[in-house]
């Protein structure tokens, strides 16, 4: 909704929450400042792309030494889940340049499911390959994250009405322990932890619909205005902030239970204000 997890351009490491398979990435950098070693390829793992430079750098003193255990069965599902925490973490920066052999070296894994993880991110619009180079995180500016909550609010906004208006009180009361979970994701402060939560709970929402193409395409809108805005801090967005909007969540069962659609349509148009 409204925590599009700031990130600023820079060098820095990625740092993915500890629910996620843990990553320490850098920005590599050439004279100029920003190329990564590392290209992309499409498809499977005996795909490689020409010209890539497939060496590792060393792991900064600091660094931690040891490997997080990944499940072979789930490798890419595993990265591609864990590179969007960090996303909105504000891990991966905007207009910065990553290398996939660098980025697996950190997840403990070849460069190929990283790179097939990135080419998923590329397809939502997250990044953009860089050809022998890697991925460069996609720059946003404020004016997308309004048209993005533009449009989400007139795919669910209509929704919930025509739910608030059939949809019995004891069905909503089912999603109580949705509310309230991503009311705890916000104390954590961990944006990432709660953009998943916040999506969950969004997702049961519009679930009712009965409609799986409404729900995939709104969860695709709510992930991209998850993502970090160019040129702001990473702290940006803290702990209150996200408390708030989690509140809203609970305020708005309270409105669909009582089927007052007056607060529900108030209510939503807020949450979506807010977004944008």
């Amino acid at each position: 909704m409204k925590q599009g997890a700031q990130g600023s351009a820079g060098s820095g490491q990625v740092r993915v929450p500890q629910q996620a398979v843990a990553a320490d990435a850098r920005p590599v950098r050439s004279g100029a400042g920003g190329a990564a070693a590392g290209g992309a390829a499409v498809g499977g793992a005996s795909e490689v792309v020409r010209g890539e430079h497939t060496h590792s750098e060393p792991l900064p003193p600091s660094a931690p030494r040891g490997r997080a255990v990944v499940q072979r069965s789930s490798v890419r599902g595993q990265i591609v889940d864990a590179l969007r925490a960090a996303l909105v973490a504000g891990d991966l920066r905007p207009g910065e340049v990553y290398s996939a052999p660098v980025l697996g070296e950190r997840f403990g894994v070849s460069a190929t499911p990283v790179r097939e993880a990135m080419q998923q991110l590329a397809i939502e619009g997250a990044v953009e390959v860089v050809p022998n180079r890697g991925f460069r995180v996609v720059e946003r500016g404020a004016r997308e994250l309004a048209e993005l909550a533009e449009v989400r609010a007139l795919i669910e906004v209509p929704v919930m009405l025509r739910l608030a208006r059939t949809v019995p009180a004891e069905r909503w009361a089912e999603l109580r322990p949705l509310a309230e979970a991503t009311v705890r994701a916000a104390s954590s402060g961990c944006r990432a932890t709660y953009a998943e939560s916040d999506r969950g709970f969004h997702r049961a929402v519009l679930s009712l619909s009965g409609n799986q193409q409404l729900v995939q395409i709104a969860e695709d809108l709510h992930r991209r205005a998850q993502w970090p805005l160019v040129g702001s801090g990473p702290g940006m967005r803290g702990r209150a902030d996200l408390v708030a909007d989690a509140h809203e969540h609970t305020a708005l069962l309270d409105a669909l239970i009582a089927r007052d659609l007056d607060v529900v349509r108030a209510l939503v148009g807020e949450h979506f204000a807010g977004a944008g």
